[in-house]
């Protein structure tokens, strides 16, 4: 944790910020690895091959599927120099749909695919046949300095204890960029999305334990599920907590307009600061929750060097048990 009391960090735990409804959205991930340093903008400013970057420029970043960097702990040497191949994780995380493939890609696959099709595609649920499926859960931590210090500070430590313990060592990478610096140090878990703030060494094993077993893990520490809208987040964590369901599949989140429950866009918010949705189980239970957005506290900056602004959060009401919908 970033000692400094001015940290994006420290701030955001004084005023004590909700972290549900705060996971970056994103229906897949796509997960390369790369040594090297991370540069503040990891897939241009990293030694990535140009064509690799180009080519990850050109996909565009409107396709609901996340490019991110990865490497295993230790040192990196800054030889700027690159592999010609990669391991990869390509994760589509929407509920009902989890799958992960990994593999070796090599570089020259990338710059000749089409990346920005293959990403949409991957965004609905169809992943391109490299690599085989697997599904043990992968963690990726957040340790770039150059995005916050509050990712190093953070990140890093949580990383190298986790790489250190042989029961965890190989499920765990750095990364480099997940968003939320502010609840650092930040952990996205792969295949089902799930966003984690402020973990320390305890619940970091605790998460991971868990989602070997196919269940969810210390929900006061949980961002939300990348692949559903901030107000979903909120509403899907709220039934959890209230009827103590921890698996990590079964439940999907649909907007309720006009007494219908329609599938929720992934940047819809709500209108006017409330949203209602509904929230199903796949065992035919059924929930309305009902959302508001409220200011909280004093502005904080969103990242250590920004300026400060002022922090809105969801927040349910106890979610209200409907007829069975199946």
């Amino acid at each position: 944790m970033n000692p400094d009391p001015q940290s994006c960090s420290a701030l955001t735990r004084a005023v004590d910020e909700p972290l549900a409804g705060t996971a970056p959205r994103a229906r897949a991930w796509l997960v390369l690895e790369q040594s090297g340093p991370f540069g503040f903008d990891a897939l241009t400013h990293s030694h990535l091959p140009a064509e690799v970057r180009l080519s990850i420029a050109a996909a565009g970043k409107a396709t609901g599927t996340n490019v991110i960097l990865a490497r295993s702990l230790g040192h990196h040497a800054d030889t700027h120099t690159s592999p010609t191949s990669r391991r990869f994780w390509f994760a589509h995380t929407s509920p009902g749909g989890v799958r992960m493939r990994t593999g070796i890609v090599d570089d020259a696959e990338l710059t000749r695919s089409d990346l920005g099709a293959l990403l949409t595609a991957a965004a609905s649920g169809q992943l391109p046949p490299w690599g085989k499926r697997t599904d043990e859960p992968l963690m990726l931590i957040c340790t770039n300095s150059k995005r916050d210090v509050c990712c190093a500070l953070a990140g890093r430590p949580l990383a190298s204890a986790l790489a250190a313990d042989p029961e965890t060592a190989a499920a765990v990478l750095e990364v480099s960029h997940l968003g939320g610096h502010r609840f650092a140090p930040t952990v996205l878990v792969l295949p089902h999305g799930y966003v984690y703030g402020q973990l320390d060494i305890d619940s970091a094993r605790a998460v991971l334990e868990q989602a070997r077993s196919g269940r969810i893990a210390s929900l006061p520490n949980v961002r939300g599920r990348s692949s559903l809208a901030g107000a979903a987040q909120v509403a899907e964590l709220a039934v959890r907590a209230s009827f103590g369901i921890h698996a990590l599949e079964g439940l999907d989140v649909l907007r309720r307009r006009e007494g219908r429950a329609v599938p929720i866009e992934l940047r819809w918010d709500g209108n006017d600061d409330v949203a209602d949705v509904e929230v199903r189980h796949n065992d035919g239970r059924a929930w309305a929750v009902h959302l508001g957005r409220e200011a909280l506290g004093q502005p904080r900056p969103e990242s250590c060097g920004k300026q400060a602004v002022q922090a809105f959060a969801w927040s349910a009401v106890e979610p209200v048990e409907l007829a069975r919908w199946a």
